[in-house]
C-alpha cells in the first residue's frame, strides 16, 4: 500500500497563511526561496531530527503560491510511491491522467501531479531513501 505522506494547498499570501495556521492550529511554517518555487513547508506535529512526524500516521504539509497559469489549484494529498515511473503507468492504466513529467525536489525526491478519474489533482512522491525510515 502507498500511504498519504503530505498535503498541499494553494495560498495567495504566504505570510498571511503562515500567521493564520500558526494562530489557529499552532503549525510552524518554513518559507523556502525562489530556488524551491517559494513553497512553504508547515509542520503540523512534533518532528524528529530528519523533519519527519514523530506520531505514527501524522503528516506535514505545504503551501504553494497560486498562479493563474496552473490548473486545479485546490487542496490535495501527496502519495508515497517506490517507483514514480511505474506508479505513473499504473495511474494511466487505471484511467487517470499524468499531464507532466516528474521533477526532482532537492533533498526530498521525485514529484509529479496527476488527475484521478474524478478530476481531482493528486500528487505522487518517490522519496529519497532516508536512514532509519
Amino acid at each position: 500500500m502507498n500511504p498519504v505522506i503530505h498535503f498541499e494547498m494553494p495560498a495567495d499570501d504566504r505570510d498571511r497563511m503562515a500567521e493564520f495556521y500558526a494562530s489557529a492550529f499552532g503549525w510552524q511554517a518554513r518559507k523556502l526561496g525562489a530556488d524551491m518555487g517559494h513553497y512553504t513547508l508547515v509542520s503540523t506535529t512534533e518532528s524528529d531530527a530528519a523533519g519527519c512526524p514523530k506520531a505514527p500516521g501524522a503528516i506535514h504539509g505545504g503551501f504553494f503560491p497560486k498562479r493563474p497559469d496552473m490548473p486545479a489549484q485546490h487542496p490535495s494529498v501527496v502519495i508515497a510511491v517506490d517507483d514514480i515511473q511505474e506508479a505513473m503507468g499504473k495511474v494511466t492504466a487505471a484511467g487517470g491522467q499524468v499531464p507532466g513529467e516528474p521533477m526532482d525536489i532537492p533533498g526530498v525526491g521525485r514529484y509529479v501531479s496527476f488527475f484521478d478519474t474524478e478530476g481531482n489533482r493528486v500528487s505522487m512522491l518517490q522519496p529519497l531513501a532516508r536512514p532509519g525510515h
